[in-house]
């Protein structure tokens, strides 16, 4: 270990990041705010330039207060490569998205090695990249490590590589990032390993030191574990519709047993977002791959596929025919505190609706610009009552706490028909979708 990085192992390092979206921005902060020196690198140079001005290019809760703190200080975005060479370690934060098979499309991260490898050439000290991105397990060592090393030229002693995973909950990663249940480092060698770990020096909170592939393994058994639970508690709750039971007693009463717990027990339309679909679908084309047959995987995701339909199916039986009926829906974001509505359940309601002619009207506190991109052509709202007003029905798919104060609003319905996906309304009159 040179001496430079040894010193800075008991101070603040100097990090590189590449990819500036929701991870990297978020990861970016975060580092600067437990003392380090950030680089951020991303392509998109209007990202850069809001990012260096403190306006989050995306929002979640407590980023823009942060940022406002450390832009143009401890963290400084930059639309070049060239940076990375000042940097002991650079973190690669880039999107892997869903491909059309289901797998994981590493495009970005296999540009980025490439981009990476080349700003390295003329660096002599020891580097470390650490791989945040999710990705499939082999991929540092089958795909990441071959590509810095070919385009930098440099021998496996003079790069370390380490995995070092998020689990950052949308609407709380600030939060998640700075008290982690646990910080997993997977590591081809212990001195990349070590280094990481300094990172994080000022949390605490228990390190978990694996080799690569399990560090990146350990991602997608969290995500499929959570949406299993999340597809078990809306199963149950569909059983216990029928039979008149609340499915929330019920689980609350599993939840209580230290061996399951409570969290992703909450029955309703299902999980969405840019994680747990995108990484159970991965983690089933995976295992096809290798030839097995992952039963219990591909039955959480058809779960999680009918749950929202359920509800316009419960809505038909409702009001008959929706050919012509205006129907209000209030929540587009994929789960409240956030404007992402990427897999949330409302957009496969809304196109359900749309199919069967009903006429829809949006409203979300956050989401309604991210939703005009992909659903265009139905009415978007300023507020809730506007969204209600002479609707013939009203389904409620985002737990946004506002949604719990509404009462009278729905008085401005022309029938006041409500069904949640989330338990989230205090009002009478309304009925959910698995309770």
């Amino acid at each position: 270990m040179d001496d430079g990085i040894k010193q800075n192992y008991e101070g603040k390092l100097r990090i590189s990041i590449l990819g500036g979206g929701y991870v990297g921005l978020v990861t970016a902060v975060c580092l600067a705010e437990l003392g380090h020196r950030v680089d951020l690198v991303d392509i998109d140079k209007e990202r850069c330039e809001l990012i260096n001005a403190g306006e989050p290019p995306i929002y979640e809760s407590g980023l823009r207060e942060l940022l406002s703190i450390h832009a143009c200080r401890s963290l400084h975005a930059y639309a070049s490569y060239d940076v990375i060479k000042g940097s002991d370690m650079t973190f690669i934060c880039v999107g892997t998205p869903q491909g059309a098979d289901g797998s994981s499309d590493l495009s970005m991260v296999s540009s980025a090695c490439t981009s990476l490898g080349d700003s390295l050439k003329d660096k002599e000290e020891y580097h470390a990249v650490v791989v945040k991105s999710t990705v499939p397990p082999g991929t540092t060592e089958q795909l990441v490590i071959p590509s810095v090393l070919e385009h930098s030229g440099k021998e496996i002693s003079e790069i370390g590589f380490a995995v070092n995973p998020e689990f950052l909950r949308e609407g709380m990663a600030i939060y998640d990032f700075m008290n982690p249940d646990r910080i997993v480092i997977g590591s081809l060698e212990e001195r990349a390993g070590d280094l990481v770990e300094s990172v994080y020096r000022k949390i605490n909170a228990p390190i978990v030191r694996t080799a690569l592939t399990s560090a990146e393994m350990i991602k997608y058994a969290s995500n499929a574990f959570l949406a299993t639970k999340i597809s078990y508690a809306n199963e149950i709750g569909n059983i216990c519709k029928r039979l008149g039971i609340d499915v929330y007693d019920v689980m609350k009463g599993i939840g209580l047993d230290h061996r399951i717990g409570p969290a992703f027990l909450n029955a309703g339309a299902g999980f969405g977002g840019s994680c747990l679909p995108k990484d159970l679908s991965a983690l089933i084309a995976l295992a096809e791959d290798l030839g097995e047959d992952p039963v219990l995987l591909r039955s959480v995701m058809s779960i999680n596929e009918r749950q929202p339909l359920r509800m316009v199916d419960l809505l038909s039986r409702r009001v008959g025919d929706l050919r012509g009926k205006k129907i209000a829906i209030l929540g587009l974001s994929f789960k409240d505190n956030t404007d992402d509505v990427r897999e949330s359940r409302s957009i496969d309601v809304i196109n359900e609706l749309i199919l069967r002619g009903a006429l829809v009207a949006a409203y979300d506190p956050r989401g309604s610009t991210s939703m005009k991109r992909i659903l265009p052509d139905i009415s978007y709202h300023p507020t809730a009552a506007e969204a209600l007003r002479n609707a013939d029905a009203c389904l409620v798919m985002t737990e946004w706490p506002e949604f719990g104060l509404l009462d009278d609003e729905f008085n401005l319905m022309r029938s006041r028909v409500i069904i949640e996906g989330r338990r989230v309304l205090s009002c009478k009159d309304r009925e959910g979708i698995c309770w």
